[in-house]
């Protein structure tokens, strides 16, 4: 197939992109580099040359452009604004980068006979469950823009499949990614990070001076926030499987984590025992829009595709995210 990868030059989706690139299907990214790496979209042209198109999915009539030209089968969707904090100050910037966008993407596709599509959702769709393991019918009931924002896409994406049968998607929702490719020179590059294991590799790696913790009084074991974190290889690998599970399948909704969950004060622990590097930490005020505990019930994508994860260990992710920053 032909399949474009959107956000493909972004930290997920550069080791989607990876994975891809290892298969036969011909593959094209578009990035409009704001927050993706050049360096990783060079670097990944030495597994195989594909072709890149910078563009921001805003330009509407781009893109409409582009898939006249190019006629994809298939879509991974990744580009969007991630970060919970940010969305409470700027929600707008959410649900126009991420909603409308989408939906436009999505109303691209249908014009434009492309049958499959893979989307880029989250665990935040969730906000804060009653029960601290969710699966795929747990309520939904976001508690940030962000969320909301996914949210929102992924019914656009439901009623544009029943109202066009042929459309077919996955949505997967991620939990915490987190670690550095095993087997190629890629890793995070997000700029100004805010997620927990990129920053405690940035810390051990003296590269910052020191990591916050945002509250300690959650009601958890030992007062911060517990989160399920999942190994970026094993995300990535998550897609391929999406993807070949829509060539015989109806459309589905995937969990995609290990369905266990670390505090923040045992990610830090575990980052200073596998660097050797006893980094300052301070505690900080809680911030909006975080849940205490987020864990995924993921049993319905390991008995429905072929997604075997391969990474879950949390040493194992905290050191490709150590070495990744002692390298880049």
């Amino acid at each position: 197939m032909k399949i474009l990868i959107t956000g493909g030059a972004g930290y997920i989706g550069s080791h989607t992109l990876r994975q891809f690139l290892n298969t036969d299907h011909e593959i094209c990214v578009l990035d409009n580099l704001s927050k993706g790496s050049e360096i990783a979209i060079k670097d990944l042209k030495e597994i195989r040359d594909f072709k890149f198109f910078k563009q921001d999915l805003s330009d509407f009539n781009a893109i409409k452009e582009l898939f006249k030209q190019e006629k994809f089968d298939a879509v991974v969707h990744f580009a969007a604004s991630i970060e919970v904090f940010e969305s409470m100050q700027n929600p707008l910037k959410y649900y126009l980068n991420n909603t409308a966008n989408t939906s436009n993407l999505i109303q691209t596709c249908l014009e434009n006979n492309v049958k499959n599509f893979i989307f880029s959702s989250t665990a935040a769709t969730y906000g804060e469950p009653k029960n601290s393991v969710v699966s795929e019918e747990s309520p939904l009931s976001p508690i940030n823009p962000y969320g909301r924002s996914k949210l929102m896409s992924e019914e656009v994406l439901r009623d544009a499949n029943m109202a066009n049968p042929s459309f077919k998607y996955c949505i997967l929702r991620y939990f915490n990614v987190a670690g550095a490719c095993m087997d190629f020179k890629l890793g995070q590059r997000y700029p100004k990070a805010t997620l927990l294991i990129k920053v405690a590799a940035e810390c051990a790696a003296n590269k910052r001076d020191k990591i916050f913790i945002f509250g300690d009084n959650y009601n958890t074991k030992d007062g911060t926030c517990i989160r399920d974190y999942i190994h970026v290889d094993d995300i990535s690998s998550a897609h391929l499987a999406a993807l070949e599970y829509l060539q015989n399948n109806e459309s589905n909704i995937f969990n995609v984590g290990y369905g266990h969950g670390f505090s923040v004060k045992e990610v830090i622990q575990t980052m200073k025992k596998v660097s050797g590097v006893d980094f300052k930490v301070e505690l900080a005020p809680p911030r909006a829009g975080d849940p205490s505990v987020l864990i995924s019930n993921a049993d319905k994508i390991r008995s429905l595709t072929s997604w075997k994860p391969k990474f879950d260990n949390l040493e194992t992710i905290c050191k490709s995210a150590f070495d990744w920053e002692k390298q880049c």
